[in-house]
């Protein structure tokens, strides 16, 4: 196999597989500032008190967002697209699986197993960590699609303009904009459609977890320069700006 088509390969599985267990994870919800061993910042917003209050999926999104641009830098519009839609039709299958699990017949050995680490029905914490409304996968699966997309567009069009340069333009850019999309679509489908919310919780919510991915988009982008560092020695300098012109005239 070649280096274009090996490269692709690795970039793919990482940017499934952080995707998939993104998913699984965020039926978690945890606080940012206790797990850094800071109080709540309890910012008064919209008649209430906000906090970073995330979910635990928002840990490896934005691995994806570094996988997308770099999907995106060597491989174009074209090449998002088609990881994007595979990751969909996966999180469906993991989903139907996973549903299948929940359904089936536990063991009467295996519901009382953990109680001594004081789980008293190993089958209830099994199906309540796993068994996710069907409002939250469809909000999530419509906002990861859609903020893929744009994230594409968005990444192209600024590398039109910046050529092989300013890499972190593109990739800040893009997910600027993605992710104000992506924050609201997921909670006013899962949360407002789906559940009980109220359109100021919506946008509260929506707004703590925006500011969130746009500080990590910064922070991760010296991973995102090293990443491609790497990679240009990987494909040398020859391939490499190759790949790169052809993906920009995508």
């Amino acid at each position: 196999m070649d280096k274009k088509n090996t490269l692709f390969l690795i970039l793919g599985f990482f940017f499934v597989t952080n995707a998939i267990i993104a998913e699984f994870v965020g039926v978690k919800i945890f606080s940012l500032e206790q797990s850094l061993g800071f109080a709540p910042v309890n910012w008064n917003f919209m008649g209430a008190e906000r906090s970073f209050t995330l979910t635990a999926g928002v840990i490896l999104w934005p691995i994806v967002f570094i996988m997308t641009d770099l999907i995106n830098e060597y491989y174009g519009k074209k090449g998002v697209r088609k990881l994007s839609y595979l990751t969909a039709i996966m999180l469906v299958y993991a989903f139907v699986m996973t549903f299948l699990a929940m359904k089936s017949t536990p063991a009467d050995w295996w519901v009382g197993s953990k109680s001594a680490q004081g789980i008293a029905d190993y089958g209830k914490a099994f199906n309540g960590v796993f068994g996710q409304g069907l409002s939250i996968i469809l909000g999530s699966l419509i906002a990861f699609l859609i903020g893929q997309i744009i994230d594409a567009f968005i990444f192209s069009k600024l590398k039109k303009r910046t050529g092989h340069n300013m890499i972190w333009i593109r990739a800040t850019g893009s997910t600027l904009v993605s992710q104000l999309i992506d924050s609201f679509v997921v909670l006013y489908v899962a949360f407002y459609l789906g559940g009980n919310w109220t359109l100021t919780q919506i946008v509260g919510v929506g707004i703590m977890n925006y500011i969130y991915k746009v500080a990590m988009a910064f922070l991760l982008l010296p991973l995102l320069y090293f990443v491609h560092g790497i990679i240009n020695r990987y494909l040398g300098k020859e391939l490499s700006s190759k790949m790169i012109s052809e993906a920009n005239s995508d």
